[in-house]
């Protein structure tokens, strides 16, 4: 074995259970350890929680302590969750069960329905909108598609909380809940939501866990057989608890206490699920005896990095902010946090895809770049920012890596190739691992150069390409490793969900960035208004959106920026202010004391304010004469909904030189210019360098690099091929 099989891709198996110990530094030994009797890891961001835990089951179960399939460690995604079953698996401990809260009581309700309650168990509805939406026209109730989504909501938070139709207006009065429309009429439409399933003989997912606590509070004969199987608990973060999933697990436990939860109540930021930090914070209260382990040594972020996250949270106030965990970094001193002020959005999305870009040519990975910002609808104007400037982007949220048509083509292709052996015609020519998986996946799309284009083609491609980088890291780990061992590998990899990165710099909601880390992180939009968010009302609400920011700076690892823009579209007044949340942080908002820097220096004084741009005029319809607030409207100089003058021939020769471009480049097209910049260029038919400048989404790296080509082509020429330089 070579010394590659030690790396963190594909690590060596612990010989033995001491072994397991190694590397663990004192506090994360003494949770492994702890494995008798309720135990509670107050746990901060990036102090190896997930490290902590795994090795904890690992180490009992390689000790002969816990038998594997005897525990369940249970957390709220199936991300998590399949993180923590490949851990497992590379420690020696594949057999034990982790598993969200959901599937866990799925596998058991579906085992357990026949017998408590008989016959099969009701269909599962995978969307609850459309029944919702059913529901609320029966009661006279139209809502619109944002509505809808609310109201929704507001019934999974019922349902979560074990509030029942009838108590809804009473629960939301007692909780000072907000609720989207009069709570009545949103109780109403939750009956009959309700109604509608029981006569289609269907069931939501939080019917799974309100019938698995059904069935276990009436049927002690099965409970009993559930804690005859399982004898101990793991739930990874605990702050997420809802009442409804804390109902479960005290039926799992019944009368044992052998049960290791693990938390930060700093990162609690779900609460408008029903999520709560009580469970967590009363732990010591419902477990008198129970061992209790705080980690703060924080291994993932800079001294600079903690230093700002240690700030912001030292201003929190509330019973979550009286157990905040100060963190110390145990990273070498780096770049400090760069805040940065921009005259508007979009100014203020071009200047972070120009140090994104930067930051690129310096040698970070686009997979190591993060730009997160507090609502989904905030993501547009830097997808195009981001496109302009020819950076790759990807969207969080998308299906799970194993589960992709093309992954799964492309399994199913390299198991028939191992199978075949030396008689694949494929392999003829070709003798190590990784050009055995590029031969074999060349027949389903993957090239050595991506696709000129975006969209679904380049995503197959991206899927391919990131199988074939995982084979090569396979095979300098395992020296003589077959087709037949990768294939082993995916498969394993598949059932823990344990999938290789795509590359590209992510966009993501903060809230979806829960779980991650990233070399750079982007904080944008950070104004009042946004963070915290304007309905944000209660001083607990207010809280809960500066934890949502702190969750958001440590994710990052090295380099951190935070951006504010003084006005929504360019000319608009500047009448916005940073948040609240970066007084006594930002350069000239006041220092904070001593106690808030972790033992580290006061570098975040000394970080980088961005110069205030010159305040432009306000952008108008160049048809109308209506004020454009818009990105898009504001590329093309209208409203989107006046007259075009776009000359269409025109617009399609750009687009044929674009493909052409993008070829040569190795790039998709919209990096090369984005649809929007090609519509307003043909509409506006530039005639020289200064007008095509003047068109938004150029630039001028783009003026040097393709303005003569552009130019030309506007003038009627006819251009192919690469021409640099104006």
């Amino acid at each position: 074995m070579t010394a590659a099989a030690h790396s963190t891709l594909f690590p060596r198996v612990p010989e033995s259970a001491d072994a397991v110990l190694d590397g663990l530094d004192p506090e994360q030994r003494e949770v492994a350890l702890a494995l008798h009797g309720p135990v509670c890891v107050l746990a901060g961001a990036g102090t190896g929680k997930t490290r902590a835990i795994t090795h904890r089951i690992a180490y009992g179960v390689r000790a002969g302590i816990l038998a594997p399939a005897s525990v369940l460690a249970v957390t709220f995604t199936n991300r998590a969750a399949g993180e923590m079953r490949g851990r497992l698996r590379e420690l020696g401990a594949g057999g034990v069960q982790a598993r969200t809260f959901h599937s866990a009581a799925l596998r058991q309700l579906q085992y357990f329905w026949p017998k408590a309650v008989g016959g099969e168990l009701p269909r599962l509805l995978e969307r609850k909108v459309q029944l919702v939406a059913e529901a609320g026209a029966r009661c006279r109730v139209r809502l619109d598609r944002n509505e809808l989504r609310d109201v929704t909501s507001e019934i999974e938070w019922a349902k979560v909380t074990q509030t029942v139709p009838a108590d809804y207006p009473a629960a939301v009065a007692k909780s000072v809940r907000e609720a989207p429309r009069d709570p009545d009429e949103i109780g109403q439409i939750y009956a009959m939501y309700e109604q509608l399933k029981r006569e289609r003989d269907v069931i939501d997912f939080e019917d799974v866990l309100l019938l698995t606590v059904g069935i276990l509070q009436d049927r002690h004969d099965i409970a009993d057989q559930i804690r005859r199987q399982y004898h101990h608990f793991v739930v990874d973060e605990y702050q997420d608890v809802s009442p409804l999933q804390q109902r479960l697990l005290d039926l799992w436990l019944g009368d044992r206490d052998s049960l290791c939860v693990v938390g930060d109540a700093s990162q609690t930021i779900y609460s408008f699920t029903g999520a709560t930090p009580d469970h967590l914070l009363n732990f010591r209260t419902r477990h008198p005896n129970a061992t209790v382990v705080k980690l703060v040594r924080d291994y993932r972020s800079t001294p600079q990095v903690v230093h700002l996250a240690n700030g912001l949270l030292s201003q929190a106030r509330g019973r979550a902010a009286e157990h905040r965990l100060e963190l110390i970094s145990q990273r070498e001193p780096g770049a400090e946090p760069v805040y940065a002020e921009y005259a508007d959005e979009p100014a203020e999305a071009e200047g972070t895809a120009r140090r994104v870009r930067d930051l690129i040519a310096a040698g970070v990975p686009a997979g190591e770049i993060a730009v997160l910002y507090r609502i989904n609808a905030q993501s547009e104007v830097y997808e195009q920012a981001l496109a302009d400037a020819g950076v790759p982007y990807q969207l969080r949220g998308a299906e799970r890596f194993f589960e992709r048509q093309e992954v799964r083509e492309a399994g199913i292709a390299l198991r028939g190739a191992a199978r075949a052996g030396g008689n694949d015609s494929l392999l003829d020519d070709v003798v190590d691992l990784p050009a055995q998986v590029r031969a074999v996946l060349s027949t389903k799309g993957w090239t050595d150069r991506p696709p000129a284009g975006s969209g679904a083609v380049r995503d197959r491609w991206e899927s391919l390409a990131a199988l074939v980088r995982l084979a090569e890291d396979f095979a300098r780990a395992r020296t003589g490793a077959t087709l037949s061992d990768l294939v082993a590998e995916l498969d394993e990899r598949a059932a823990a969900q344990h999938a290789p990165t795509v590359q590209g710099v992510t966009l993501a909601s903060l809230h979806a960035a829960k779980g991650l880390e990233w070399d750079a992180v982007f904080l944008v939009g950070l104004t009042e208004g946004m963070m915290p968010i304007t309905y944000a009302k209660t001083d607990e609400q207010v809280e809960e959106e500066r934890r949502l920011l702190y969750v958001g700076v440590t994710r990052a690892r090295l380099h951190l920026s935070l951006s504010w823009a003084l006005s929504r579209s360019p000319g608009g007044r500047p009448s916005r202010r940073p948040s609240r949340f970066l007084k006594g942080l930002r350069p000239g908002s006041g220092s904070l004391g001593p106690s808030a820097a972790g033992g580290v220096g006061g570098g975040i004084e000394r970080a980088i304010g961005a110069p205030r741009r010159k305040r432009r005029g306000p952008a108008l319809c160049r048809v109308c004469g209506a004020t454009l607030t818009e990105a898009g409207e504001m590329k093309l100089m209208r409203c989107e909904d006046c007259p075009s003058d776009m000359d269409e021939a025109l617009y399609e020769r750009l687009r044929e030189w674009r493909s052409e471009q993008a070829r040569e480049l190795g790039q998709p097209p919209y990096c090369v210019f984005t649809d929007k910049t090609l519509m307003a260029i043909a509409e506006r038919v530039p005639g020289s360098g200064g007008e095509l400048a003047a068109i938004s989404g150029v630039g001028a790296r783009k003026l040097d690099r393709f303005g003569t080509d552009v130019l030309a082509i506007c003038a009627g020429e006819d251009r192919g091929g690469s021409h640099e330089g104006v």
